[in-house]
C-alpha cells in the first residue's frame, strides 16, 4: 500500500513538469489560435503565397546564375586545356 502511494506521489510530481511543457508548447498555441480565429488564417495564407513567390523568383534567379557559372567554368576549362596543348608541343627550353 505504501508502494502505491509512493508512485501515485512520483507520477503527480512527473505530471507537473510534463503538462507545462505541453500546455506551453508552440502547437499547442498555434491550435488554439487557428480554432479561435479565422480571419487571420486567409492573412497568412496569403503572407505565405506572396513568402512562396518571392522564394520561387528567388530560386529561378539562383538557378540561372548557377547556368551562367557552369558554362563560365567550361570556358575557362577550355581555356587552360588549350593553353596546356599550346605549351606540350613547343620544344624543350623554350
Amino acid at each position: 500500500m505504501l508502494w502505491a502511494l509512493g508512485f501515485l506521489i512520483l507520477v503527480v510530481f512527473l505530471a507537473i513538469p510534463i503538462l507545462a511543457i505541453v500546455l506551453d508548447s508552440p502547437v499547442l498555441h498555434r491550435l488554439v489560435e487557428a480554432r479561435r480565429g479565422g480571419g487571420q488564417d486567409a492573412a497568412t495564407v496569403d503572407e505565405m503565397r506572396k513568402r512562396l513567390g518571392v522564394l520561387e523568383d528567388e530560386v529561378a534567379d539562383l538557378t540561372q546564375l548557377t547556368q551562367t557559372l557552369r558554362e563560365e567554368t567550361q570556358f575557362v576549362q577550355r581555356l587552360l586545356e588549350s593553353v596546356e596543348e599550346k605549351s606540350a608541343r613547343l620544344p624543350p627550353g623554350k
